[in-house]
């Protein structure tokens, strides 16, 4: 009886540590981070799709052994990043969300010399399906991939709203004088 409940203890603890360490990287651990961020500029939310997951997975695969930041060149929008000794979907997501300080939504540009294009993937409007993996490659750092459909960030357009749609939506509820 001893070692069947050493057993049983040693299968929880072996479970739980496996459970804590795949919670941070579940399908919804990334759709919230993204969702929140969305949410903060009123962006309707993502849904998880399983085929950008796959997608996702199989590019991750691919990189386990250097962990180089480089592109799928794939259909989809993607963001990358690259962690030691840890990284998660939260933390991934984080970073690309702080680039928003970078932002400038008025002249739809990044400040000089700076990066901003993940930020605008993760919150582009039309961008409504999602899919991630996350994988340990071979140095020990963690790559991360996230894979958006459709993809966002085409030249010319802004990721949320336009400002002249918003100004007809605005001028459109405005009440004239009735003496006019």
């Amino acid at each position: 009886m001893g070692l069947f409940n050493s057993l049983i203890v040693c299968f929880l603890i072996t479970f739980s540590i496996f459970h804590s360490s795949q919670a941070q990287d579940s399908p919804q651990d990334y759709l919230n981070a993204h969702n929140e961020a969305r949410r903060q500029i009123g962006v309707g939310s993502m849904t998880w799709d399983n085929k950008l997951e796959a997608f996702a997975q199989n590019y991750a695969n691919k990189r386990i052994g250097d962990c180089r930041m480089q592109h799928s060149s794939g259909p989809y929008g993607e963001n990358l990043a690259v962690g030691y000794p840890q990284l998660h979907a939260a933390g991934a997501v984080k970073m690309w969300v702080n680039e928003n300080q970078w932002y400038n939504y008025n002249t739809n540009t990044c400040a000089p010399e700076k990066v901003c294009g993940h930020y605008t993937q993760v919150v582009w409007q039309n961008s409504v399906r999602l899919g991630c993996a996350r994988v340990r490659c071979n140095n020990g750092s963690y790559f991360i991939i996230c894979n958006y459909d459709p993809p966002g960030n085409w030249r010319g357009k802004r990721p949320y709203g336009d400002l002249e749609e918003q100004q007809l939506a605005f001028d459109s509820k405005l009440e004239l004088p009735s003496d006019v």
